[in-house]
């Protein structure tokens, strides 16, 4: 972080109340291209009085919003989906620019993001209560579901434009008004998505971007005037979010990090496994909390794939994925994350584990590159079973059986997602059934769900009850109201009808 000064690198703003703001914050950080090290911008470190102007924003739309026929509130967001989706080549590219993703990564995390807003856009049925009558003699019952007021989303950098819409759009559907505070790294996409809401028609207001880090999270989830937060990052700040952001009595859902398995057994098709392992483990640069980070052959699987993984990871091209489209993996976010890496890998290395492929040498000049990193012989025990890395780095094991797979991997205090590939409907229903984590898959190499399933990590993946999308996350930003009516059957007699 440094002062913020007058050179030519302009500083991003706030989006608040319908317009750019600049902060007054005086400390910043710098907005790098991950693939060439050049500086973008840089963001402010916004504290308590930004957030409490975007806070003073979305809470002075909310009693008009919220009071927005949930059908005309619908349609609002079928116009915003329509100038996202025509906007989205030019927001993935700006995606790619910031964050270092290939531009087919970049356009999935705005293709995910638009299926959040496709579900979001049903409200009106979403929205529907229950009832039931005669619930006792001459008594009604319904059910209806209200918005809470104020939300907020603190999202991470590793898809800029993904998780904040895992919350933005059904916080809005529902009825309530959002302050999104975006990763310091990533603060251009956060910036473009609030301008493409207001330009698709949603009222000045009621979605607001302010940008800082620890100071802003912190107010964020101590403000009076917030009823929710959402958040996604390191489990040690999910953890922190949600303690704090509870104690001072709001809704919470805070999902963290994870260490993902793929379990590769003697029968899986190895030309699809293998595509689907080097996508899980290497796409987005390891940098994501789906990522296939901890790989098992089974018994006499574990030599050839560890041969077929460490031949596809040299056949994988890097380098700056906007001057070429034949790239395979782009950068990591920036230095620092660069240089941790290099110091697990060489700290892994000394730990008895052995370090088949070194993603170290054979890097692009320019840019913060981590190429594909393997080791070999990894155990429950040593840290590299257990230790999220958030980066290009596989750790293979070779457990002799599927029981002894499961074992292994129930130990582990993340349970976030875990894939088998396997021709054997037997392995799979007793993987499925069997294993400790919240999204399982079967031969697919990224088990994250469609946006009409809940993401929904178990363990130290996640800390609250409702997780985001599908129907947990309307039951997150919204309320439960019970009516019971009762009324007196003689008035109509009396009236003479």
């Amino acid at each position: 972080m440094s002062p913020a000064s007058a050179d030519a690198v302009p500083q991003v703003e706030n989006f608040i109340g319908g317009r750019s703001q600049r902060a007054a914050a005086t400390l910043t950080t710098d907005v790098c291209n991950p693939a060439t090290g050049e500086v973008l911008g840089r963001t402010p470190a916004g504290g308590l009085a930004e957030v409490s102007a975007a806070v003073a924003a979305a809470s002075a739309a909310y009693p008009a919003w919220s009071a927005t026929p949930v059908t005309q509130r619908s349609k609002i967001l079928i116009r915003c989906r329509q100038v996202l989706s025509e906007q989205s080549e030019e927001l993935a590219r700006l995606v790619s620019l910031e964050n270092g993703k290939t531009l087919d990564e970049a356009r999935g995390d705005v293709a995910r993001g638009l299926d959040v807003l496709d579900f979001a856009c049903h409200a009106p049925h979403l929205l529907k209560g229950e009832s039931l009558s005669d619930v006792a003699e001459q008594l009604d019952g319904l059910t209806s579901r209200e918005p809470l007021g104020v939300c907020a989303g603190i999202t991470p950098f590793n898809f800029p434009v993904m998780v904040p819409m895992w919350m933005i759009p059904v916080a809005l559907a529902c009825g309530n008004t959002f302050v999104l505070k975006p990763s310091p790294k990533v603060p251009l996409s956060a910036n473009r998505l609030a301008e493409i809401f207001l330009e698709g028609g949603l009222p000045a207001g009621v979605l607001n971007v302010v940008h800082g880090g620890r100071e802003a999270t912190t107010a964020l989830c101590e403000h009076p005037d917030v009823r929710a937060v959402s958040f996604v990052g390191a489990t040690s700040t999910a953890r922190w979010v949600y303690e704090t952001a509870a104690r001072h009595g709001k809704r919470v859902q805070s999902a963290g990090g994870a260490k993902n398995v793929l379990l590769v057994m003697p029968d899986a098709d190895w030309d699809s496994a293998i595509r689907a392992i080097m996508g899980s483990a290497f796409g987005c640069a390891g940098q994501r909390c789906m990522a296939g980070s901890l790989l098992m052959g089974v018994g006499s699987a574990a030599a050839p794939l560890r041969e077929r993984v460490h031949a596809a990871a040299d056949a994988l091209k890097l380098g700056n994925p906007l001057e070429d489209q034949t790239i395979g993996m782009g950068p990591v976010i920036d230095g620092a994350a660069r240089d941790r890496l290099f110091g697990a890998i060489s700290r892994a290395g000394q730990s008895g584990v052995r370090l088949v492929r070194d993603g170290r040498s054979q890097l692009p000049a320019r840019g913060f590159f981590v190429g594909p990193t393997l080791f070999d012989g990894v155990t429950p025990g040593q840290p590299l079973f257990g230790e999220e890395l958030f980066g290009p780095v596989v750790a293979l094991a070779a457990p002799k059986s599927l029981a002894e797979a499961l074992d292994w991997l129930n130990k582990l205090p993340y349970g976030n997602g875990a894939t088998i590939f396997t021709g054997s409907g037997a392995a799979a229903r007793e993987f499925a059934r069997r294993i400790g984590c919240g999204m399982v898959g079967i031969n697919v190499g990224v088990p994250a769900p469609m946006a009409v399933f809940p993401f929904c990590g178990w363990g130290d993946s996640f800390f609250g009850d409702l997780h985001v999308q599908g129907m947990e996350g309307v039951q997150f930003f919204t309320r439960q109201k019970v009516v019971l009516s009762r009324w007196d059957q003689g008035y109509i007699r009396r009236q003479g009808w």
